[in-house]
């Protein structure tokens, strides 16, 4: 069964209404004739943030907007402030986070660089465990445990109908670095090498032999959506938070850079072997 949209990509949807809705006026201008700051109502139109009623009453107005396409556009904002099932853990995640879930919930299309770790979307239940103790933030046993119930929730979104296809270029010290110690590592890299065997999850992996690349500043993430008017997000987290790029020199940067760690990395079979040689010590 198709899931509904996520509050996050309606979100997505009424930020995008409104922002065409400002037309050729600056976010400044709108902002100031409100008494906002520009930062609020830029959050509201990216998404990062909802809209109260009476706000959105107040841009309709300023706008002026007729009375059916604010019908229209309130009914969007109320379905916008439902909750979806990652918000009931909102106190132990980070805002970023929170938001980066709700926009792989309705991804198409997911390609993710990683240097540090196996991906979230692929992670065993012992391996996110240990990522996450490793990070040393979450120190009560109940949060830590909340935090890997959400890792592993997310990875839901591989049985959704469709599903989205998900390409992951792993730097060969993801597979090197032992966390959680052996048995765990065993365990994690035995699962990736079978997470390649699904028809809609490709797993390459970088050498060391590769040597320098374009993805040498760090990980990230770049979300493909199917609605039109939905452009590519990308998304790298950092220790003090998640941050988003979506300018179009910023996202054709980052394709060039998927690209180009596409062709530098092992092909999917030579990486399954890759791995899976390492599983056996022989690597």
């Amino acid at each position: 069964m198709a899931v509904k949209p996520s509050p996050t990509t309606l979100r997505r949807q009424l930020g995008a209404e409104l922002r065409r809705l400002r037309a050729d006026r600056t976010v400044a201008d709108v902002a100031a004739e409100l008494g906002w700051s520009d930062s609020k109502l830029s959050r509201i139109e990216t998404a990062h943030t909802g809209v109260r009623p009476k706000d959105l009453d107040r841009l309709l107005e300023a706008y002026a907007v007729a009375e059916d396409a604010r019908a229209r556009i309130r009914a969007l904002a109320g379905q916008s402030r439902q909750r979806a099932w990652w918000e009931a853990y909102g106190d132990v995640l980070p805002n970023a986070y929170e938001t980066y879930i709700g926009f792989e919930a309705e991804a198409v299309g997911i390609y993710n660089y990683e240097c540090q770790v196996v991906p979230g979307l692929l992670q065993t239940a012992e391996y996110a465990s240990a990522v996450i103790q490793a990070d040393g933030v979450y120190e009560d046993d109940e949060v830590h445990g909340q935090r890997v119930a959400v890792r592993m929730a997310r990875q839901a979104v591989l049985t959704r109908d469709p599903p989205p296809q998900l390409s992951v270029i792993v730097d060969e010290a993801v597979l090197r670095r032992p966390i959680g110690g052996p048995d765990v590592m065993r365990r994690q890299l035995t699962s990736l090498v079978e997470a390649n065997e699904r028809k809609m999850v490709t797993v390459q992996v970088l050498p060391f032999a590769a040597g320098a690349h374009r993805a040498l500043a760090g990980a990230f993430i770049i979300l493909e959506f199917a609605r039109d008017g939905d452009s590519p997000l990308v998304y790298s987290e950092g220790m003090t938070g998640g941050v988003f790029r979506s300018r179009p020199d910023e996202l054709r940067n980052y394709w060039m850079s998927f690209e180009a760690l596409r062709a530098a990395a092992l092909n999917p079979k030579k990486s399954v072997d890759f791995i899976s040689a390492i599983v056996r010590g022989e690597n």
